[in-house]
């Protein structure tokens, strides 16, 4: 089995716990629908926000999915001045035998700004 990487991104509504955690959690239910991920498949996922997300870990969604033994990572993105506001980015890596091209990366919210070819229909 190959380890693939899986991308999506999402915008929160406000810089709350419980924004935080819906948008995180949407989006996170969205990447493991379009690709049949199991979660004892992922090896790991790094949650990355822009600085003005501060309320609350987006990992913290994960363990609400049962992702109880997967390794999770939170960090800040950088401040770079025309970033998206309040954005979530998640970068999972899953263990799979599926090639890049069937590997469906999610944007969500207002983030498909960030990955237009990466915009799939259907």
């Amino acid at each position: 089995m190959g380890l693939r990487g899986v991308r999506g991104a999402t915008v929160a509504t406000e810089n709350t716990k419980t924004a935080i955690i819906e948008a995180t959690r949407e989006l996170l239910e969205k990447l493991v629908e379009a690709n049949g991920i199991q979660a004892e498949h992922i090896a790991s996922a790094f949650f990355s926000t822009t600085r003005d997300l501060n309320a609350e870990f987006p990992a913290v969604a994960a363990r609400q999915l049962g992702w109880t033994e997967t390794a999770l990572m939170c960090m800040h993105e950088m401040d770079v001045p025309h970033d998206l506001p309040r954005c979530v980015r998640i970068l999972i890596h899953w263990n799979t035998d599926k090639p890049a091209s069937e590997i469906k990366h999610v944007y969500i919210r207002g983030a498909e700004k960030l990955r237009p070819d990466r915009i799939r229909e259907g």
